[in-house]
């Protein structure tokens, strides 16, 4: 039986940090489901992940002499998984330079590139998804809404739309699971699908554009006006205004304010009347920090917004720029807008300036805060931390020691 291995390319991983900090960039959120979730149904088993050595206790490696190796950003549709079957021990496929997957034996993850000589290369000329950059991530995620809706909701019957006040457009494109709640809403979709996951809260006076998904245990709340290829993860909170963005999961925007072209990873919050920017006033392109070059690069995109890693929180009325990348367990607050890029661990503002956020007090933090959503913050994932905390201490402000009380 083959198996099958989703690995962080070397050359891509980095730009997608500060996301990839705590997982491998195949548990990012695209569309309704992550891109591992999305192998496991076309394929039919759970591939494994071959990535950064302080992950890999999270997120094990299974090796073998017979793997299939997937680039982590691939995203699977069925002509590519037919393409896959047909690969050779020892062949790749391609897509102009970008490795999309190889079969072999146990090979090191640095040699996982497109010019590796040891490969025999097929190429793949249908079109694909690969996410290789920050903002593919929101520019794909329509899409691949569409996509996984096609999937999970195949040969399934939705739950019928009960309450009378409820408006709602192109119903065969409306998928409501057991458990929602629905309000006094307007459901459209007319240009793309709705999918409501399991016991999700659509409050009252929400409006909602397709494609757009809310995940399972997701609150709307009152008067929230969710604009066309957004994502809601599991059991997030969100308000106000929110347009072509992906919450990954337990995180809260549940007030008035703008989100637009963005990504909150896990167990984020952002403060009442927090608005980002996502197009510059003279309609340039964006730039957005890249921790590769560890500066500013042309994304070639007019639309770009915020991108914030794990555990990071934004005070009340917090204004981003466009294109603003913020690290993991970062905490904002005062006025002003802060800089585009905000290293991991590091607490203040604009007006305040920045100081490092102390490992002690984040873990305390971080603990509280699952605590509260009964989930346990596990010593695993604070060596992950640690590690970050390590990687990162060239950019914080000041490195304390990590036990420093």
């Amino acid at each position: 039986m083959i198996n099958y291995v989703l690995f962080d390319g070397p050359k891509i991983r980095p730009h997608l940090l500060p996301l990839v900090f705590t997982r491998p960039m195949a548990e990012l959120r695209v569309g309704i489901r992550t891109i591992t979730e999305k192998w496991t149904d076309w394929l039919g088993v759970k591939p494994t992940h071959y990535t950064q050595p302080y992950l890999q206790g999270k997120y094990p490696y299974k090796k073998s002499s017979d793997t299939i190796y997937l680039h982590g950003g691939l995203c699977p549709n069925e002509r590519l998984v037919r393409s896959l079957e047909q690969l050779k021990p020892g062949e790749a496929l391609l897509q102009g330079p970008i490795l999309l997957a190889v079969r072999a034996k146990h090979i090191a993850l640095e040699d996982l590139v497109h010019d590796n000589p040891n490969f025999q290369k097929q190429y793949y000329w249908d079109k694909v998804t690969v996410i290789q950059r920050l903002p593919d991530l929101v520019v794909h995620n329509g899409e691949q809404i569409k996509t996984d809706f096609d999937r999970i909701t195949a040969g399934r019957t939705s739950e019928p739309i009960t309450d009378r006040f409820t408006a709602y457009y192109n119903e065969e494109q409306i998928f409501i699971e057991e458990g929602v709640q629905i309000r006094s809403a307007i459901l459209n979709a007319e240009n793309g699908p709705i999918y409501l996951g399991k016991d999700v809260q659509v409050q009252d006076g929400v409006i909602i554009q397709g494609p757009f998904a809310a995940l399972e245990g997701a609150v709307i709340n009152l008067g929230g006006k969710m604009r066309k290829s957004t994502t809601i993860g599991p059991h997030c909170k969100v308000g106000g205004e929110v347009s072509m963005s992906i919450l990954m999961g337990h995180s809260n925007k549940g007030h008035d304010g703008f989100l637009g072209n963005s990504y909150l990873a896990e167990w984020c919050n952002l403060g009442a009347n927090t608005n980002n920017s996502n197009l510059k006033n003279d309609y340039g392109n964006v730039k957005l920090y890249d921790y590769t070059t560890k500066q500013l690069e042309d994304t070639g995109r007019q639309f770009v917004g915020l991108f914030m890693g794990d555990y990071s929180k934004a005070g009340i009325s917090t204004m981003f720029n466009t294109g603003t990348v913020v690290g993991i367990n970062v905490n904002l607050f005062g006025a002003g807008f802060p800089p585009k890029h905000i290293p991991s661990f590091s607490w203040g503002g604009a007006d305040t300036g920045f100081e490092p956020y102390r490992f002690s007090k984040a873990v305390d933090v971080a603990r509280n805060t699952m605590d509260r959503r009964g989930r346990l913050f596990t010593e695993e994932e604070e060596d992950i931390w640690r590690a970050v905390y390590a990687l990162e201490q060239n950019e914080i402000p000041h490195v304390p020691d990590v036990d420093e009380d």
